[in-house]
């Protein structure tokens, strides 16, 4: 590493300014590269989704027409700015993007968006652009866990602690000094910004919040080079990100090993297309009815144990009017994977509203589970009671839902998926992206970042 110490700079910025890919260890470099692939798939999912072809006009109107950079999954190109906010929005509509648990954070949306972006422009090489993304994602996992649990309560983290990621991962690449890093954080961590009204009456607001996010990140990296300052103590100033946003803010966890500790590799992926707080009690409902030989119709009641962030946010959705609001309600998400094994994107188009899938939903309770919430973010623990329509009653506990670290996901399994979500997206590019995502595990040895889609 580049070493560059001063008393007042941040041990975070240091860390962000100064991380170069051979600093990162061999393991956590591969994971970084399935992580980059898997964010891939969901991008070439979401850019046909009607919020974000509206955030994808607005970019293109405000220009230029023309620029460096890629727009993913069109021939369109543009500027920096304007490609980050269009890429990020369609990261995060397939509800497939990755997600740190103990942040409850989606690092991918928000911090492969605009570096690659910025790597497009300024011609930098994919080992560069891997080790940005790093330090984004170290980043923007921490400030997670620093603002806590009650700053999820109402602020979606993915838009807040993401725009300092994206500043972090876009500052790495301009070559910005720690001083300079301090003052892109300061001016990311002012313009942090997303509440979850939106799920009450299904708003588009989830794109908005990685677009600006990303967007805004990339803004305050940039004006950090040009001699632009932001506040020096954004985490913890008086009035900065934790005394506005947060009532449990832990500044310890800004720095917990840092440079030792790779959140990066603690990131899981998501196998079910909807927010990831359904997917361990329907990973747990799965177990139950392959265990027990259950048909949906054998099914009378399915209690799920929960932590009270999946209260808080799967609770106001009680009659999803929309796919994507769907993906948010916990009796939908298991009346998928009760009928199909699996809650993905075809599942929720096809069947999301159909008489089956309610009825099923209707099914399902949320309650408050004590053992479940202790363990909670830290550990997301799947746990549900099945009353069958013959009087059993059944229990089913899963501890690492699949895609978390300890149930991960293979190579094999992410390319799939990948190329599932392309498929998905745009059908008549399915050679195109089996092309671009062989070459997308080849990313450390690109000598220079271009197009990811020929």
């Amino acid at each position: 590493m580049k070493h560059e110490s001063h008393p007042t700079i941040h041990p975070l910025a240091e860390f962000a300014a100064s991380l170069q890919w051979s600093d990162i260890p061999t393991t956590v470099q591969r994971k970084a590269e399935d992580l980059w692939v898997d964010w891939f798939g969901s991008v070439l999912a979401g850019q046909n989704a009607r919020p974000v072809q509206s955030l994808a006009r607005f970019a293109l109107s405000q220009g230029p027409a023309q620029g460096p950079c890629e727009v993913i999954g069109q021939a369109t190109t543009t500027s920096p700015m304007m490609a980050a906010l269009a890429n990020a929005a369609a990261a995060h509509v397939a509800e497939q993007d990755d997600v740190h648990n103990g942040s409850v954070f989606h690092p991918a949306a928000v911090v492969f968006p605009p570096a690659v972006a910025v790597a497009q422009s300024m011609g930098a090489s994919g080992a560069q652009l891997m080790a940005a993304c790093v330090a984004g994602y170290e980043v923007g996992i921490r400030v997670g866990e620093c603002l806590g649990r009650s700053h999820y309560k109402i602020f979606h983290t993915t838009g807040t602690a993401g725009t300092l990621a994206a500043a972090a991962a876009v500052g790495n690449l301009l070559g910005l000094t720690p001083a300079q890093m301090q003052h892109a954080l300061g001016s990311a961590g002012t313009q942090a910004a997303g509440l979850w009204e939106f799920l009450r009456t299904a708003a588009d607001s989830k794109q908005l919040h990685t677009a600006h996010a990303a967007s805004a990140g990339l803004m305050a990296a940039y004006l950090a080079k040009d001699g632009f300052t932001g506040a020096q103590d954004i985490f913890t100033g008086p009035q900065g990100l934790a005394a506005g946003m947060s009532q449990d803010a832990n500044p310890a966890k800004l720095t917990d090993g840092l440079g030792s500790r790779w959140a990066t590799a603690e990131t899981s992926f998501k196998w079910h297309a909807s927010c990831r707080h359904t997917h361990p009690a329907a990973d747990a409902l799965l177990q139950v009815m392959q265990q027990h030989q259950l048909q949906p119709h054998d099914i009378a009641q399915v209690t799920c144990h929960v932590h009270q962030g999946a209260l808080d946010v799967l609770g106001p959705v009680v009659h999803p009017s929309t796919v994507h609001q769907s993906k948010f309600s916990m009796g939908t998400v298991l009346a998928l994977v009760g009928r199909f094994g699996f809650a993905g994107l075809t599942e929720f188009d096809a069947h999301f509203q159909s008489p089956e899938t309610v009825a099923l939903r209707e099914k399902v309770q949320m309650v408050l589970d004590s053992e479940v919430d202790a363990a909670y973010p830290q550990c997301w623990i799947g746990k549900v009671t099945v009353e069958t329509t013959d009087g059993r009653r059944l229990q089913g506990r899963v501890d690492e839902p699949k895609g978390d670290p300890g149930n991960t996901l293979s190579r094999e399994e992410i390319t799939d998926k990948a190329l599932r979500l392309a498929a998905y997206g745009n059908p008549s590019c399915t050679a195109q992206a089996q092309h671009a995502v062989a070459q997308l595990w080849q990313v450390a040895q690109w000598e220079r970042v271009g197009r990811l889609m020929a």
